[in-house]
């Protein structure tokens, strides 16, 4: 019998890592397809708004335009990298494929089914939101040394949006909501999380707990502190924000998804 995790996790790492393999399987047959979107949108968004726009800031939280949009458009690759993952992909997979149902039928149980696709989701977070690292740190926008410090937030903000992400496919009845995911959720998001502006300047400070509570800035901030190779005990409060809120969902989806392929 395979043993599980030392603290007595009902998930076994080695069948989260055999679902983990089966999507790298898969992916590897198109992923040159699946790449050039996902890494392209921010590239296109640094291009035209850091060299656009930018031409017309002199500065911006005390760096050039282009230098401030590059940490937030690394959270935000790592963001699409791992949503488009537990969200479309592991809807169809749960609703249309049974391929997780087909998975019960050997000794993976929910709980494994799960981790493997927050790992999964991580893995894509990290292939994306890392690559552009590697641009932007090629194009001059960060210090490599800098750069290693923000590496490790890049699966950081994929488990965040994992855990999100997955929580919401479980639950929805039919996969036309995902467009209110993206287009209500994501997007807001993407716009007011300290990505295109500095929140503390444009925003009245009755709305400071609103921002508090989007998902994206937590990451973001952290990004940009990296970037900067700055500490502040505010990245104390981001870290405990993307880590409670990830296994507070991850217990939620792990509820649910024991009830739907069991049930």
């Amino acid at each position: 019998m395979t043993p599980r995790l030392a603290w007595r996790s009902p998930v076994s790492l080695r069948y989260a890592l055999a679902v983990w393999w089966r999507n790298f399987a898969m992916y590897r047959r198109s992923w040159q397809l699946n790449i050039l979107p996902n890494f392209f949108e921010p590239l296109l968004y640094l291009v035209s708004m850091g060299i656009g726009v930018g031409a017309y800031i002199s500065e911006m939280g005390g760096t050039s335009y282009l230098a401030f949009l590059a940490p937030g458009l690394v959270a935000v690759a790592a963001m699409n990298g791992a949503s488009f993952e537990v969200t479309y992909n592991a809807f169809i997979r749960l609703n249309f494929e049974k391929t997780y149902e087909s998975m019960l039928t050997t000794p993976i149980q929910p709980e494994d089914v799960l981790a493997g696709e927050v790992l999964w989701a991580i893995t894509r977070a990290t292939i994306y939101g890392g690559a552009f690292l590697i641009v932007i740190a090629a194009w001059g926008l960060v210090a490599p040394l800098h750069a290693l410090f923000a590496f490790p937030l890049v699966p950081l903000a994929g488990l965040l949006f994992a855990a999100i992400g997955i929580a919401f496919a479980l639950r929805i009845p039919n996969i036309e909501l995902f467009s209110f995911y993206f287009t209500l959720f994501l997007t807001p998001l993407f716009l007011f999380s300290d990505v295109f502006f500095p929140l503390k300047e444009r925003l009245d400070p009755v709305w400071f707990p609103v921002a508090e509570a989007l998902p994206l800035l937590h990451p973001v901030r952290l990004m940009r502190h990296a970037f900067r190779g700055e500490l502040d005990l505010v990245l104390l409060w981001d870290l405990a924000y993307v880590l409670g809120l990830s296994a507070v969902l991850l217990w939620v989806a792990t509820r649910v998804i024991r009830a739907r392929l069991r049930g």
